[in-house]
């Protein structure tokens, strides 16, 4: 009767559940890596009566993927914030500079894109609105796969471009700036209230690619939230009502985050950095000429190698910022 009463309580079971997965994720691991260690330990102790060259290079392997386990492990103790295991939803605003910047812009979401396919999570554009002449006016990404919103929390924030534009016809060095936000993806069981008074919703032409119905119906939908100002906008469906719904999901995640930031006293971080998207505020240099270097601010971490890093290998970065700054860390 106990245990007929317990699962008559779906949240409380639904509860311990995952809380015994949560417990499970990180039992495993330990056990095996602890395993590996013992093992190696009492190879090296044999390799010592008895050297073995083939035997020796077998260890010197595993002993680097030991270390690596251990890396990841160590690194995961850091991913231990409220909403660190949720999805991300993922905003990219250029800043002033015109084409050059929304250019940047445009170049940083693929760079957030190709991070994604890396790691094998899902990625799906969820609204893109292109500049007249190159980049993008601005673009958001939901961002699926494990702890993703808690390393992403780390890319928020300024990014500097600084390159010779391939926009100016007399070549002259560029620094442009983009504005990168991070919210985690709220599901279903967080209620948030939102009322429908204090909503203004907008449908549009959809600008970008999907074909001839996209573009000829007023299929894309912005909406409002006039108390707080935040907009959330998406085109990336044919059907009108998906594309609200999705909207409405970027809204729910946004004021999530604003009240997050609310109970940590901080109700003004998010909006306020949004209007300083220039010198002094920016979290990572990226550097093409005369050198290249991408140089984060935080960390002091430094790579030499500017395209590997456009090109989506940003975990050094992601793990430098999370290891100083742990799992309270708020960029």
């Amino acid at each position: 009767m106990a245990a007929q009463g317990f699962w008559d309580r779906p949240e409380k079971a639904r509860e311990t559940i995952q809380e015994a997965n949560r417990e499970k994720q990180w039992v495993g691991p330990w056990t095996e890596l602890s395993q590996k260690a013992e093992e190696l330990k009492e190879l090296a102790d044999l390799l010592e009566v008895e050297p073995d060259p083939g035997l020796e290079e077998d260890w010197g392997r595993e002993l680097e993927r030991l270390e690596k386990g251990l890396d990841a492990l160590e690194l995961r103790t850091m991913l231990q914030g409220e909403e660190d295991g949720r999805d991300a939803i993922v905003t990219v605003q250029p800043g002033a500079g015109g084409t050059e910047s929304q250019d940047w812009a445009e170049m940083l979401v693929r760079m957030y894109t190709r991070w994604g396919e890396r790691r094998g999570y899902s990625v799906t554009v969820l609204d893109l609105q292109p500049g007249e002449e190159a980049g993008i006016k601005g673009a958001t990404l939901e961002i699926k796969g494990d702890h993703a919103y808690g390393y992403l929390k780390a890319e928020k924030g300024v990014h500097r471009l600084v390159r010779i534009s391939p926009f100016d016809a007399q070549s002259r060095r560029h620094t442009s700036f983009a504005s990168v936000f991070i919210y985690p993806l709220v599901d279903d069981e967080i209620q948030v209230e939102i009322n429908e008074s204090d909503l203004r919703i907008d449908t549009y032409r959809a600008s970008g690619a999907g074909g001839q119905h996209v573009n000829k119906t007023d299929s894309a939908v912005r909406i409002t939230h006039l108390p707080t100002g935040i907009v959330t906008s998406c085109q990336q469906e044919r059907s009108q009502h998906k594309n609200k719904s999705t909207a409405m999901k970027m809204l729910k995640a946004a004021l999530y985050e604003h009240a997050m930031a609310a109970q940590q006293k901080e109700k003004d971080l998010v909006e306020a950095t949004k209007t300083d998207i220039g010198f002094g505020h920016q979290i990572r240099s990226y550097v093409f000429q005369p050198y290249t270097m991408v140089n984060d601010h935080r960390t002091e971490l430094k790579i030499g190698d500017v395209q590997r890093v456009m090109d989506g290998d940003i975990d050094e970065f992601i793990e430098a910022y999370l290891k100083k700054f742990g799992a309270g860390a708020a960029a």
